[in-house]
């Protein structure tokens, strides 16, 4: 909730020009100036998961403790990208940033930094490697070498206020195409600043957007849109949560974009896709456009201007496949969601037959940022080929998870190792798996690669989305594939052939590998197989599927020969290929193995030598995990011999207790 706004939805007035809502904007500005100290606080899906609710109960209960409700702003906002520190708090002007919060450091915060001026150091970010703390947000490595543009409003705007984001010049840039922009003209900088699609495969969005333009089309009964707009927010790429994270802390910017988009195309009418996995991003968009309507940037003759535009919300089921674009508008339509051939494409007959621009939710909210700083200037930041900045979801084991927006052209270098912080626990980086589930798998001699459309995709991988895992030594690439093979062939539409069965065959025959029941003659069955999944299949879901596998093969090949030459899984994880051992002389005779063992696979007493029974052991891996560190007893064994054990009962070496 924001100072200014005495009520958390308000509207304060329907918008009928342009000069109107620069006024305003103005006025909001000028009134955001008047609060002296603001203390935003992030609470986003992954903050809400982590108890910012309940802190943000507690901070307003601590600021009217103190009589500083009213004084001190609070702005509740999306995600602000540092997922792996939520909650997350950054107190402005000073931009003190204080994480891990909980709802006892609420008063602390208040009496000590809000009143005394005190910076609380157990509160600030430490760096895991150097020991070294900082309090202010800008200076924490995790965000010092990133360049939000499209990420970077969200701890400025609380998603609910539409009066927040005008404050702060939204919707200004749709203005500056109204008033003084031809449509053609709003295309020509699109095309210009070399936008191009951030859901996939990259297609440039200006040249989409003209084809769209030049597509002509009638209103009918049954359609009387001529043209149509869509939000492609189906989300589905495991570990990947871009989209989710702009619909929930910043929806006006995806309905700005929009309503620029539509305004360039000619269309009257737009969808936003959502996935119902996604509560929070619907209750935002859903408060957003109500607001939008209320204040006049939604609906008939928006602004004066003649130009008639709204946007309804189409919930999907959560089909991975309803990403692609047919899929998606045949969900639309009530149909179900397979895709079609093309061409037609969608730009000439797309949602009921009619010309349909599709772009995804960062590609939207890109928009209005390139029309408000210009296309030539966006174009200056990336690579030849590759213009702006993309944001990625870091995951996976890298310290430091969370989104980051980084100019386009970084490595996979300084994005998992000066942003990410390497990996936690003393291991390297193994491989980057980037691209979504049909992405590849980067291996950490290709780290300085730069992060651009053809460099990835001359490694085996793809942009994709944006998701962006780390796997350290101790993940088996044979084992990654096959979960990945696992995903796609559950989420393939079964229209075609070969990515029904082929998707299905390539996970059977990862399966029996990883079992240690492959043959040397798998490999180049892979690999066929592979190649006529990617070349018979029609829709993008099939022909990137088979990146997983092909990228293992090609830079992890050794992995596979291991598990099937050696019976060896090289990472100790596949459970066939690995058995649990307990050395007598370390064993304390602890008994915490054997209470925890749910197949009472380990024998012994407390005080004496354990010894677990390979034929009843499952090789669940909890004994391994409950060994007191300091003994480490039990031992994982991978393509080895089972060492002989002393009988159950032999009592402990006590000089090692």
């Amino acid at each position: 909730m924001t100072q200014w706004s005495s009520e958390r939805h308000k509207v304060e007035q329907r918008i009928k020009t342009v000069k109107q809502l620069s006024a305003l904007s103005k006025k909001l500005a000028a009134q955001r100036k008047q609060t002296r100290q603001m203390v935003i606080v992030s609470s986003g899906t992954c903050g809400q998961a982590r108890g910012s609710e309940d802190f943000i109960a507690a901070l307003h209960k601590a600021l009217k403790r103190h009589k500083l409700a009213g004084k001190v702003g609070v702005r509740v906002t999306g995600c602000i990208g540092f997922c792996e520190t939520e909650p997350n708090l950054v107190l402005q002007p000073k931009g003190i940033f204080y994480q891990k919060l909980k709802p006892e450091d609420a008063e602390e915060i208040v009496r000590e930094t809000l009143l005394r001026g005190k910076v609380i150091d157990r509160l600030l970010y430490t760096d895991p490697k150097s020991g070294k703390r900082w309090a202010r947000m800008e200076d924490i490595p995790f965000y010092a070498k990133q360049l939000r543009l499209v990420s970077g409003s969200n701890p400025e705007v609380d998603p609910t206020s539409i009066t927040d984001y005008i404050a702060r010049g939204g919707y200004g840039a749709f203005a500056k195409a109204l008033a003084g922009m031809k449509p053609e003209k709003v295309i020509d900088e699109v095309k210009k600043s070399g936008l191009r699609g951030r859901g996939g495969a990259g297609f440039p969005t200006g040249l989409k957007w003209e084809t769209c333009r030049k597509a002509q089309a009638k209103a009918t009964s049954a359609s009387p849109a001529e043209k149509y707009i869509i939000c492609n927010a189906d989300e589905g790429d495991p570990g990947a949560y871009m989209d989710r994270s702009l619909l929930e802390g910043n929806p006006h910017a995806i309905i700005e974009g929009m309503t620029i988009g539509a305004y360039a195309i000619g269309a009257n009418l737009g969808y936003i896709y959502v996935r119902s996995e996604y509560p929070l991003a619907v209750k935002n968009i859903g408060i957003a456009l109500k607001q939008a309507r209320q204040m006049g940037l939604l609906g008939k003759n928006i602004m004066g201007s003649g130009f008639s535009f709204d946007i309804e919300i189409a919930r999907g089921a959560g089909a991975f496949v309803c990403g692609e674009e047919t899929a998606l508008m045949a969900s639309i339509e009530g149909k179900p969601g397979i895709p079609r051939q093309r061409p037609p494409f969608p730009a000439e007959k797309g949602l009921f037959g009619k010309p349909t621009n599709i772009n995804n939710v960062e590609t939207w909210a890109t928009v209005p940022v390139i029309v408000k700083m210009g296309g030539a200037k966006f174009a200056d930041i990336g690579t030849r080929t590759s213009k702006g900045t993309k944001i990625f979801s870091l995951v996976g084991k890298v310290r430091n998870t969370g989104l980051v927006e980084v100019p386009m052209g970084m490595t996979l270098k300084e994005i998992v190792e000066d942003i990410g912080g390497g990996v936690a626990g003393g291991q390297a980086v193994k491989a980057v798996q980037i691209g979504g589930p049909s992405g590849g798998l980067i291996p950490k001699k290709l780290l300085n690669l730069p992060v651009d459309y053809e460099s990835l995709s001359q490694a085996g991988a793809m942009m994709g989305s944006g998701g962006m895992i780390v796997t350290d030594e101790g993940t088996c690439m044979v084992d990654v594939a096959k979960y990945f093979m696992n995903f796609l062939r559950d989420e393939s539409c079964g229209k075609c052939t070969s990515c029904r069965e082929g998707t299905l065959r390539l996970w059977e025959i990862l399966d029996r590998i990883v079992q240690g029941k492959g043959t040397k003659e798998d490999l180049p069955l892979l690999e066929e197989l592979a190649a006529v999944v990617k070349d018979a299949s029609m829709c993008g879901l099939g022909q990137t599927a088979a990146n997983p596998v092909l990228s293992t093969l090609r830079y992890f090949r050794d992995e596979y020969l291991a598990h099937i030459e050696d019976k060896r899984c090289p990472a100790k994880v596949c459970k066939e290929l690995v058995n649990y051992y307990i050395d007598p002389a370390k064993c304390q005779g602890c008994n915490l193995c054997a209470k925890n063992c749910s197949v009472n696979a380990i024998a012994g007493k407390p005080k004496t030598v354990y010894v677990i029974d390979q034929a009843k052991c499952t090789k669940c891996g909890v004994c391994l995990s409950v060994c007191p560190q300091k003994w480490a007893a039990v031992v994982k064994l991978s393509g080895e011999p089972v060492p002989k054990s002393v009988k159950p009962g032999t009592p402990v070496r006590r000089s090692e207790r």
